[in-house]
């Protein structure tokens, strides 16, 4: 039955979706780290045209902001159409019934993500703006699920022994704090002039603890893969590489301090000393705009450990 079940074409455009998403954070990430949110004031077209339509020349060689803009857009077309094909294959290749419906669910929650965006266009709230980039994360976490679990090793697993409760728990906690976490980010990107200091720093201090709290359970995550006798590569491998994405992630919050804010004592350093911020400076963004999107791979990892050690749990209980 899991044979019949298998489908390569559901699979293959389970993970370039997955694949296609995180580009679409990436480039999303720009569109708020350049402000360039109504660089086209309109929605679904630009400036008028068919978004297809629109001369290349144009958005390629225009201004900076165009560029980012359109290209989101065009990324996220891309992922509405990889989420029809994925519901076509799935209600044709795979015989399980739950998991057409998800795929379904998949194509209704990247239609929500691209009228969320129209929306903050046409309206020219922030407010949406980020929701919009609070709902992205969650998108790619749902896509990377659907990789999961339209693999063959999915299909295969369900007979075989791969984890145990502690490492399912941690890694599903993970998941959920790291949210947490990109949502106070998001307040900490979006926030304007009229948020009070006292306001301002209560989210600061949050986001760190979360950080800290994120470290700690990655720790912790790893500590029991690698101990746990039952643990199979499958889960091992991706916890291993979630503890590298979280060591990179505190260096990139390091230097998006250092890009937006500079350091409390930095008159104690010389080559600190004389940093400038530059608003929207190359390096600057880069660094920013990196912080987001790793946080948002934090979240997949995570989402990836869990489903898989969650997957494997049944099999150990059944003779216990």
């Amino acid at each position: 039955m899991s044979e019949l079940t298998y489908s390569r074409a559901v699979h293959a455009l389970a993970v370039l979706l997955t694949i296609a998403v995180f580009p679409l954070i990436w480039v999303g990430g720009l569109v708020t780290t350049y402000d360039a949110g109504m660089a086209v004031p309109d929605w679904p077209g630009t400036y008028g045209w068919n978004m297809f339509a629109y001369p290349a020349s144009t958005w390629l060689f225009g201004p900076f902001d165009l560029l980012v803009e359109h290209s989101h857009r065009l990324l996220g077309t891309l992922a509405g159409f990889l989420s029809i094909g994925l519901v076509i294959a799935a209600f044709r290749c795979d015989d399980r019934r739950w998991f057409r419906w998800w795929c379904v669910g998949v194509l209704l929650a990247v239609i929500a993500q691209g009228a969320l965006g129209g929306a903050r266009v046409v309206l020219d709230q922030r407010t949406f703006a980020m929701i919009h980039g609070c709902t992205g994360p969650l998108f790619f976490a749902i896509a990377t699920a659907t990789a999961v679990m339209s693999s063959r090793w999915w299909l295969r697993s369900q007979s075989m022994v791969g984890a145990t409760r502690g490492v399912a728990w941690l890694a599903t906690l993970l998941a959920a704090t790291s949210y947490c976490q990109l949502i106070l980010g998001a307040q900490l990107r979006h926030v304007t002039a009229a948020v009070s200091h006292t306001s301002f720093m209560a989210f600061v201090h949050t986001h760190l603890t979360l950080a800290g709290l994120v470290t700690l359970l990655t720790l912790c995550l790893v500590g029991l893969a690698l101990a746990s006798r039952v643990c199979e590569p499958r889960i091992r491998r991706p916890a291993g590489l979630l503890l590298l994405v979280v060591v990179l992630q505190i260096g990139l919050g390091i230097g998006t301090w250092i890009v937006n804010y500079a350091l409390p004592w930095s008159e104690t350093t010389s080559s600190l000393a004389g940093y400038t911020i530059a608003a929207k400076g190359f390096w600057e963004s880069l660094i920013v705009t990196a912080h987001m999107a790793t946080g948002s791979l934090i979240i997949s990892l995570a989402c990836v450990v869990a489903l898989r050690a969650w997957h494997t749990i049944p099999a150990r209980h059944v003779n216990e």
